[in-house]
């Protein structure tokens, strides 16, 4: 049967309208999918009797809980959650002081086929509904302590661009879950179609993967490249007004001799120059087949501080988790095959 969570207040009304329940259901049943935190419909005690057997007839809540998990010695838990269609896919939670961020997957599988992801080798298996993704945030043990969600877990978002954007709605919206927008970011390789409903749609942060700033170079590493150039990409963000409260950010995982030299410094100031972003520098989780591996440490820190002295805002990500599977794509992988 069909799920109720992950509708929009628009979906369940035009649910209520097709079995001639009032209009004033939706919002209800909304209140008990997003605010009370329901998991039965015969929990919605303010709903008729009538409009209950109708809902039950007809629906499921839709939630469904963590199949496993695996925690890192620095407390990040990577969840696998199965899907329809007996695929996983994985969620990581990321606890840091006062944050504690989830990283969420909108994809099971991915079309894009990035040389160092391990989520591309799956191939594509199929969209998740948006339910599916809030399903990752829901059903999540410490949901009550989520600061931030960042849409940076298997798949590519821009490619399900309407199912992410019904799922950051629900966070978002009064209806829903209420959050600021602050609290969300999408992370893309840059379709730019969708980049740019996503611009003009949702008030979330923006996060671009670039990992060179040189096209050739590029498309070795990411196929995307041919169709959406990485200056295309920066056309699209640089003719939009972000304000000040909307973040824009390039994550930039650095491998070792690749994409670490002085020239690649120079070239990112080039790409980035008149725009207000920071650069996220990430170390490389190594994955079968990819013989790449991470740059030291000094050189990491004197990549950030060259950009920094550029006036670019440059950090180097933590590294979280890597007792584990670290690298995205890795457990459900495993999991595919076992």
């Amino acid at each position: 049967m069909e799920a109720l969570y992950g509708k929009t207040l628009n979906e369940l009304k035009n649910i209520t309208g097709k079995y001639g329940l009032p209009g004033f259901t939706a919002k209800q049943i909304a209140d008990w999918l997003y605010k009370k935190d329901v998991e039965s419909i015969d929990k919605m005690t303010n709903l008729s009797k009538k409009a209950r057997a109708v809902l039950k007839e007809n629906f499921t809540i839709g939630l469904s809980p963590h199949h496993s998990f695996q925690e890192s010695a620095d407390g990040t838990k990577k969840y696998l959650f199965r899907v329809s269609g007996g695929r996983y896919i994985e969620s990581a939670y990321i606890p840091d002081k006062d944050r504690a961020t989830l990283c969420v997957s909108s994809q099971v599988g991915c079309k894009m086929d990035c040389a160092f992801c391990m989520t591309g080798k799956q191939g594509f298996h199929g969209q998740l509904s948006s339910g599916e993704i809030l399903n990752q945030i829901r059903s999540l043990p410490e949901y009550k302590k989520l600061t931030n969600v960042v849409y940076m877990g298997m798949g590519e978002p821009l490619d399900n661009i309407d199912e992410v954007l019904k799922s950051i709605e629900i966070l978002t919206s009064d209806y829903g879950y209420g959050w600021s927008p602050k609290r969300i970011t999408v992370s893309t390789i840059g379709i730019i179609p969708a980049l740019k409903k996503f611009i003009e749609t949702s008030k979330a942060h923006l996060a671009i993967s670039m990992h060179t700033p040189f096209n050739e170079e590029r498309l070795g590493l990411m196929p995307v490249e041919k169709v959406y150039p990485i200056e295309k990409v920066l056309e699209v963000i640089k003719s939009y007004d972000f304000g000040r409260q909307r973040r824009i950010s390039f994550e930039y995982i650095m491998f070792k001799g690749l994409n670490d030299t002085p020239a690649h410094i120079k070239g990112i100031t080039k790409l980035l120059q008149g725009l207000r972003c920071r650069v996220n520098l990430i170390r490389f989780h190594a994955i079968p087949g990819f013989p790449h591996e991470s740059p030291s440490d000094k050189t990491m820190i004197r990549f950030r501080d060259s950009l920094s002295a550029k006036g670019i805002t440059t950090t180097i990500r933590l590294s979280r988790g890597e007792d584990i599977y670290a690298a995205c794509g890795m457990l459900s992988t495993d999991k595919q095959h076992s």
